[in-house]
């Protein structure tokens, strides 16, 4: 019992290549359990184990000529790793496959705001940190003189930088989770932990939080003039504090720093920032992610972290709008690359913007998931030659923004689309694009109704507020002249269609009524309704009806307005709007042709017409002109 107990608990041996063959029974091998080792393996490759046999002369000069013999495992993976073409599947993209692979419970990550700041001189004499660009999806910088903000365009940028900011991530600090409630504990995590594996002075620590702790200019503010004395209050107070840095004694140094600096920054937002109307393009969970860049003259190599934070946290006036903070990149350096700096802080951001590395940032676990996503980005980038266009074109926002479910998708491990379907649509069709949630059905009464009324009331009052700018004035001419000159020359059209029972006075009067109804009740100042060509042609049609059928046109048209009104009502309480995000271009494209169509066929009818009744005289000769006479009579009335 003992002996079989021994043989089973030993492990069989492979004793390789040799004359006695050992013959195991069967009770041998079913005694032994069977271990599964799992070691993940890129699929870029298959590598087959060799079994050394003799080889003859040739054998050995083959394997001279393919250069493989008498090389570890290291090597051959060095080898494959430093190969000409790159595997189907790289590294990267089988690890971003296990980031966006694991499942998660909670919420999506949510929306990010990113802002770059740079730190900049104000009039010569102080450094503030100064907001030069911010992204949602977009890119919009702030225009030469400082004074407002250019429109959203995409970001174009140089593929150096893109390799720099990979350099910064490989080499800068990487904390993740870090647990902090203001701006001033961050920092000093940050430097506590760059003194701590060796990459910044300790007798830079003040120096470093004194400058990240500088107060921060955003775009929404005006240049605000300072007096004289508080400029010269501020440059003494950090002139002596750093000439004065050797007599004192660290932590007085470090006190006078933090207080200063602290002087500065505030933890609490500012009026500007609640103030600020750019919220309302950001959805309510929304996080920002902050990007600060400069050069300084006390350092000698870069200062780069990259930080997130276990909570986002409002870190006081360091964002435009009062979002709470979750993401940091901090970059600062030796003087003599400020446009180096500016171009690495655009590529930070525009990364944060896509919303694949967005989802790996938010992911990562270690600084190999960044680099990963990077990666990811520099393998989606088209290089454009720089001759062939101009830098400095912006490239405006395409009108329909593509899906980024496909990239995702295949990293996820989802299923392939089939052809011809949208990524959003998992594969089924019907249809090519996204559903927003006014197109859901609620599938209770007005249920769509009442959602219209709580996504519309935070906003109701502003957009009639918003009106009285001097910016807005040359839109509301716009919109009055539109709605003017729609309605003169449909109501004439309208009056010459039913014998003048309805004609320009009339079509004044119902879109002044409806319009203001309208925009009072929907909430859609903007919006223009009159009379279009459809509803001339119905107007027409049904004025022709009446008059063969002996109705009043008139009393017909009310009730036809009437239950008009009921059907949108039931439409209305009944969600049936949702059925909108069936439609296609198609069934637009088809009913402007067929009115097109019609209006053509009248100016040719009336071409006709009028050639009819009054005939081109044929026989007209030049030299009987003094010969013919013209003769005006009364029409003859009938009896």
């Amino acid at each position: 019992m003992s002996g079989s107990k021994k043989m089973e608990d030993e492990a069989v041996l492979d004793r390789g290549a040799s004359l006695l063959k050992h013959i195991c029974d069967e009770e041998e091998v079913e005694g032994h359990h069977t271990i599964y080792i799992g070691v993940h393996v890129p699929k870029s490759y298959r590598r087959r184990r060799r079994h050394r046999r003799r080889t003859s002369h040739k054998d050995r000069k083959e394997r001279l000529t393919e250069n493989t013999s008498d090389k570890s495992d290291t090597e051959n993976n060095d080898e494959a790793s430093n190969s000409i073409l790159k595997p189907l599947i790289s590294p990267a993209a089988e690890r971003i496959r296990f980031i966006l692979g694991e499942e998660d419970d909670g919420p999506a990550p949510p929306q990010l705001f990113t802002e770059l700041d740079e730190l900049l001189s104000v009039d010569g004499q102080e450094m503030e940190w100064k907001e030069t660009a911010r992204w949602i999806k977009f890119e919009e910088k702030v225009e030469k003189g400082g004074e407002r903000w250019s429109k959203p365009h995409v970001a174009t940028l140089s593929l150096h930088s893109l390799f720099e900011l990979r350099t910064c991530i490989e080499k800068g600090t990487i904390m993740l989770d870090m647990e902090a409630s203001t701006l001033s504990q961050v920092v000093e995590l940050i430097t506590d932990n760059q003194i701590e594996i060796g990459q910044l002075k300790a007798d830079l620590k003040d120096k470093v939080m004194y400058t990240l702790l500088r107060k921060h200019r955003h775009q929404t503010k005006k240049s605000n003039l300072r007096s004289l004395a508080d400029i010269g209050k501020t440059v003494s107070s950090a002139s002596r504090l750093f000439s004065n840095q050797e007599n004192d004694s660290p932590t007085t140094t470090q006190r006078n720093l933090t207080s200063s600096s602290l002087n500065d920054i505030s933890d609490k937002p500012e009026k500007d920032q609640l103030r600020n109307k750019f919220m309302k393009k950001l959805p309510r969970d929304a996080e920002a992610s902050n990007v600060l860049v400069g050069e300084v003259d006390f350092l000698d190599a870069p200062f780069v972290a990259f930080v997130r934070l276990q909570q986002a946290v409002m870190l006081g006036a360091l964002t435009e709008v009062p979002v709470p903070t979750r993401f940091l990149f901090i970059l600062l350096g030796p003087k003599g690359k400020a446009k180096s700096y500016h171009e690495i802080g655009r590529a930070i951001a525009t990364l944060m913007s896509d919303e694949v590395f967005h989802d790996i940032a938010y992911k990562a676990k270690d600084r190999q998931d960044l680099l990963a996503g990077i990666d990811e980005f520099l393998d989606e980038v088209i290089v454009l030659p720089p001759g062939e266009w101009d830098p400095a074109i912006r490239i405006e926002p395409p009108k329909s923004l593509p899906s980024s479910d496909k990239r995702k998708n295949m990293y996820s491990g989802g299923d392939s689309q089939m052809n011809g379907d949208m990524p959003h649509d998992g594969g089924h069709g019907g249809g090519g694009h996204a559903v927003g949630d006014e197109l859901k059905k609620t599938g209770r009464f007005c249920g769509g109704l009442i959602l219209d009324i709580k996504r519309k009331a935070p906003f109701f009052v502003s957009d009639f507020t918003d009106g009285f700018h001097i910016q807005a004035l040359s839109t509301i001419l716009f919109i009055y002249l539109g709605t003017v000159t729609n309605a003169i020359t449909f109501g004439g059209l309208l009056g010459d269609a039913t014998e003048n029972m309805q004609g320009v006075l009339e079509s004044f009067l119902g879109t002044a009524i409806t319009g203001g109804i309208f925009c009072l009740l929907a909430g859609q100042p903007l919006t223009i309704l009159s009379s279009t060509g459809p509803v001339l042609v119905f107007e027409r049609l049904l004025f022709n009806f009446s008059r063969d059928n002996d109705f009043d046109y008139m009393e017909f048209r009310l009730w036809i307005g009437l239950w008009s009104a009921f059907f949108c009502l039931v439409l209305v309480a009944t969600d049936a709007s949702f059925l909108v995000q069936y439609f296609t271009r198609f069934t637009e494209e088809g009913f402007s042709c067929l009115i097109s169509f019609i209006f053509i066929y009248d100016a040719f009818k009336k071409m006709l017409k009028l050639a009819h009744h009054y005939p081109i005289n044929a026989e007209f000769k030049m030299e009987y002109v003094t010969q013919y006479d013209c003769l005006c009579m009364a029409p003859a009335v009938l009896g």
